[in-house]
């Protein structure tokens, strides 16, 4: 059989016709929509026992497209994977490349920020391979995501509501919370008092309000009752005040 177009895979179908106009006739372009394989609905999809390894599955809503995408891999001599350059974009890139069946194709990865022609054309003569530390780190979020949502969903769905869900980063969130909650009511109140007087020059009539903050030969002054406030403030109308 001989090998037609290259073809190149993106997320979109708009970004689709527009890199075509950019590439040429000698590109085939496809869009993925998205994600092609994700965890199975239903269940945790997560092997707890063996390094939290995700069991993935192509949604029912995208076997059609992903079929088109293995008969478009067979009939193309390079695949190029141009989805979008974040870490969701990269493991776009690498489940496409599971699905497409592309061992004994030349597969590359190209990466552009902008859709101009020279950044476009730029990506295609500088390829690399795809970057295996950004689909991990996706790997990583989605798996915890799964963790906690299908883990503390179901005790939400108990104590508050059916239908709620939880995530990774409110999870988190809420225990900051709860947190600060057990420590407010762990906090053991102490009555505290205040002195104050009110000093003015002789013969003067304007006057104004200082504490008492301490003493001068000793530290900062803790008034904890009445009694304590009475006796300060005894000694106080004794002295003399100096500004």
């Amino acid at each position: 059989m001989t090998m037609s177009k290259k073809l190149v895979i993106v997320e979109s179908p708009a970004k689709a016709r527009t890199l075509g106009k950019i590439l040429g006739r000698g590109y085939s372009l496809k869009a993925s929509l998205g994600h092609v394989r994700d965890l199975p609905r239903g269940q945790m999809g997560v092997d707890l026992e063996n390094g939290f390894l995700p069991k993935y599955v192509i949604p029912r809503a995208k076997i059609k497209l992903v079929n088109e995408l293995k008969n478009a891999a067979k009939d193309a001599k390079e695949i190029y994977l141009a989805t979008d350059p974040d870490r969701e974009g990269e493991a776009i890139a690498w489940h496409l490349a599971e699905v497409a069946g592309s061992d004994d194709k030349t597969l590359y990865r190209v990466v552009f920020r902008e859709i101009t022609e020279e950044a476009v054309k730029d990506a295609f003569k500088n390829p690399r391979d795809i970057d295996m530390k950004l689909v991990d780190a996706q790997q990583a979020r989605r798996v915890l995501d799964r963790l906690v949502g299908y883990k503390i969903s179901p005790l939400l769905w108990q104590k508050v509501r059916k239908r709620l869900s939880a995530g990774r980063v409110q999870s988190v969130a809420v225990k900051i919370v709860v947190d600060r909650e057990r420590e407010i009511l762990a906090f053991v109140p102490v009555e505290y008092w205040t002195i104050e007087v009110e000093l003015n020059k002789p013969k003067d009539k304007t006057a104004f309000r200082a504490n008492l903050v301490s003493y001068l030969n000793g530290g900062k002054i803790e008034i904890h009752n009445e009694e304590e406030s009475k006796i300060i403030k005894q000694g106080l109308e004794k002295e003399r005040k100096i500004v």
